[in-house]
């Protein structure tokens, strides 16, 4: 190794620690508990709870991801920050007046399996660094679909979930005209009720909040302990 690649081989080695050192990662229900002190806007909420009509089809629970691999006990239920489950009630609302509803695919994810999902995909267009933390270590992303009431049949949105490639991307419009409605439906009232969409990724958005959120390593059960 010449001189040169060796100095930027360890400057990104430093900007690595750099960024792990400001991380800040909860990893303990005392830790958790004193933000709910700080600010009641910290506070995890199950969504099945608060909204029992949204549908759930959790992939990392399965093998039915890009992984392949099940990431998510079976049993792992739902969580986002409160301002988010605020968000998705009004949201869930309005599109129940169409004759419509929420599918969730995946919420709040837990640290250490950004970690794991990073070891197998190391893009961060479809991937979060875990040196940053991404919004659903935080409890502020959520991927989700829309669905017809009536049949329970996903609305085309032209590609699958967790479909890797410039066609799940917002900007590429060469999809049939039905298609692109039904993604500027679910972008505009996700953005209504203040969410931002992710460029590759047309089932990602995350709350536009003015402060940001700790990144949590918890597992669901253990945020059920904190009772409503």
């Amino acid at each position: 190794m010449n001189k040169r690649n060796l100095l930027a081989t360890c400057f990104l080695l430093f900007c690595f620690w750099v960024n792990d050192q400001e991380l800040k990662i909860i990893n303990s229900l005392k830790e958790y508990r004193k933000t709910l002190k700080l600010d009641a806007n910290n506070k995890m909420v199950q969504l099945q709870q608060v909204l029992p009509t949204a549908v759930m089809d959790i992939r990392y629970a399965t093998i039915n991801n890009f992984t392949g691999e099940i990431l998510y006990p079976p049993s792992f239920e739902v969580f986002l920050r409160k301002p988010v489950t605020d968000s998705l009630i009004k949201i869930q609302s309005e599109l129940n007046h169409q004759g419509l509803g929420l599918k969730i695919f995946d919420a709040y994810r837990p640290y250490d399996v950004t970690v794991k999902m990073w070891d197998l995909i190391r893009d961060e267009r479809y991937v979060a660094n875990p040196a940053k933390g991404s919004g659903h270590n935080r409890g502020i992303s959520v991927d989700l679909t829309i669905i017809e009431l009536s049949t329970g049949k996903e609305l085309n949105m032209g590609t699958k979930y967790d479909h890797f490639s410039d066609t799940a991307h917002h900007s590429f419009i060469q999809l049939p005209p039905h298609v692109l409605k039904n993604r500027e439906l679910l972008k505009s009232i996700m953005e209504k009720h203040g969410f931002k969409s992710l460029e590759t990724e047309w089932w990602h958005y995350h709350l536009v909040w003015p402060r940001n959120f700790e990144v949590l390593n918890l597992q669901p059960r253990q945020l059920k302990k904190i009772k409503l």
